[in-house]
């Protein structure tokens, strides 16, 4: 479930970097509120696009390998961060509290979600082995490392 929730947050987080880097200027028209932050500068917005991408390939990655946390762990304090400066900016009155309602859930639900997938999680230790499993297992890696000698 939580590989399957990772993939599903990276691949909305890189359609939302692609969008905003092949299309700046349909972002800013067609998203709600966009508009309303002032007028388009597609350099920044590409900007933003580039990390929405790394975001979201951080938590396609952890989909794949649950060793990816740290890399995730950096996609979600992103979106963590850009959700923050909404509710910074709807305190401080740049938002309307409508705006600021539309939001929310949508910049930091994600980020909240990445922050609970990134987690660093304790892996089961294996049984430790006995001694003559240690040794058939060394034998064994001998005899591989010989015949490709």
């Amino acid at each position: 479930m939580q590989r399957a929730l990772a993939g599903l947050l990276g691949a909305m987080q890189i359609a939302v970097g692609l969008v905003l880097l092949a299309a700046p200027l349909a972002f800013y028209e067609l998203v709600p509120g966009v508009t309303e932050t002032g007028p388009i500068n597609p350099h920044f917005m590409r900007d933003v696009g580039c990390a929405f991408l790394v975001a979201g390939l951080a938590f396609a990655w952890l989909a794949r390998d649950a060793r990816a946390w740290p890399a995730a762990l950096a996609g979600a304090l992103f979106l963590t961060l850009h959700g923050l400066m909404h509710v910074w900016d709807g305190l401080a009155g740049r938002e309307t509290a409508a705006h600021l309602a539309h939001d929310l859930p949508l910049t930091l639900g994600p980020a909240l979600l990445g922050l609970w997938l990134a987690r660093p999680r304790r892996r089961e230790r294996p049984e430790p082995k006995g001694d003559d499993d240690d040794k058939m297992a060394d034998a064994a890696a001998d005899r591989r490392l010989r015949a490709r000698l």
